[in-house]
């Protein structure tokens, strides 16, 4: 037997969050397809408009030729996977009916979600803002599979990539 309090007028009133979060993919199989400076802004914008249509928000999206990084803001109501699951079908959907030089675009099947802090949001911000030019230093496995280990998920490589 359960007992399940009904809620008050207070409880649907006083209900606060600010649910951040760093979300991180790359292409399928990693592959350049953001290598052109005004497709790869165009891709990032679309983005942020369907954060938008999700009834999230982005505060940032940025990345590298193989790879994309989001700042967001995503509602309770709305599980993470499936937030990005349909922020990536959308997004890959757009480039496929868009872009004739591209060949069946795709992301890879998993990402990255780290909740962050909102006093390491400026911080996630310009990281994500500067991908361009941390990207002539590490290359994008080697950043995935730190920013796994930095926020203590275990993972087996043979299963990271795809």
């Amino acid at each position: 037997m359960s007992f399940h309090a009904p809620l008050s007028q207070a409880d649907l009133v006083s209900t606060h969050q600010q649910l951040l979060y760093h979300i991180v993919f790359s292409t399928k199989n990693r592959k350049p397809y953001l290598r052109e400076d005004e497709f790869r802004e165009s891709v990032f914008a679309y983005m942020a408009g369907t954060c938008t249509e999700l009834s999230g928000s982005a505060l940032r999206v940025g990345g590298y030729f193989d790879h994309a990084h989001l700042l967001v803001r995503i509602p309770a109501k709305i599980a993470v996977a499936t937030f990005v699951g349909k922020l990536k079908a959308s997004t890959s959907k757009h480039i496929n009916a868009t872009n004739e030089s591209l060949h069946k675009f795709g992301w890879q099947d998993g990402y990255g979600a780290f909740t962050v802090s909102t006093s390491q949001k400026d911080r996630v911000d310009r990281y994500i803002a500067n991908q361009m030019q941390h990207h002539t230093k590490e290359p994008y496995q080697s950043e995935y599979l730190n920013l796994l280990s930095k926020h203590g998920i275990e993972f087996d490589e043979r299963y990271v990539w795809d």
